[in-house]
């Protein structure tokens, strides 16, 4: 990989090897790139180049992007509201159940309750629209920070259909990984469940 100014510079084929793309998809992105944001590129001996790390972080906030268009996130409210968990979810562009999913499982970067309620079925977790906000932000950078649980099975679908909505022809194996790499477990447990998204949105 080419360096400029000890910095990485990555041609497409090497974009496709650090992002799972497509070339044409690679391609695609880059003729779109007045409306979606592309990071410029240099041209190095002949040869198109990009600025890896900027590069990344575009894509990731553009994936990101995607998501949210598909599952929208409520920016409007009082930010430092405490919220049930109900409204936790209709922020988030959740299902409820997913609520009570991540305090059983939480997925990486998913915030501690500010404060808690019990009631005669439980304990009530309320959370700030801010720490909502702040994780829909930053979940698509998390790591697993060592945890090794992940949500539920039918929400792991969902994430599966999320990603592969949002970058239809990337492989399956590449979505796995990241699913991994974001939600916890490995890329073996999301592999099937990936396939199973796969088979709803041809469905659909």
């Amino acid at each position: 990989m080419e360096k400029i100014d000890g910095r990485p510079y990555a041609s497409r084929p090497e974009l496709m090897e650090a992002s799972g793309y497509s070339r044409a998809t690679l391609a695609k992105l880059w003729r779109d790139r007045e409306s979606n944001g592309h990071p410029p590129q240099v041209t190095v001996d002949g040869v198109m180049r990009w600025d890896l790390e900027n590069w990344l972080e575009w894509s990731a906030g553009y994936q990101r992007a995607r998501r949210e268009s598909i599952r929208p996130v409520d920016r409007s409210g009082n930010p430092d509201e405490e919220l049930p968990p109900v409204e936790q979810a209709r922020v988030l562009g959740l299902e409820r159940s997913a609520i009570a999913q991540y305090r059983r499982n939480p997925p990486p970067g998913w915030p501690p309750p500010l404060r808690t309620e019990r009631n005669g079925r439980g304990v009530i977790e309320f959370r700030t629209r801010r720490q909502l906000w702040e994780y829909a932000d930053n979940a698509s950078r998390a790591g697993v920070a060592g945890r090794t649980a992940g949500p539920g099975p039918e929400a792991r679908i969902q994430r599966a259909v999320e990603a592969m909505t949002a970058a239809p022809d990337r492989p399956a194996g590449v979505v796995a990984r990241e699913l991994a790499a974001e939600y916890g477990q490995s890329p073996v447990t999301w592999r099937p469940i990936v396939t199973e998204a796969r088979k709803r949105l041809r469905s659909q």
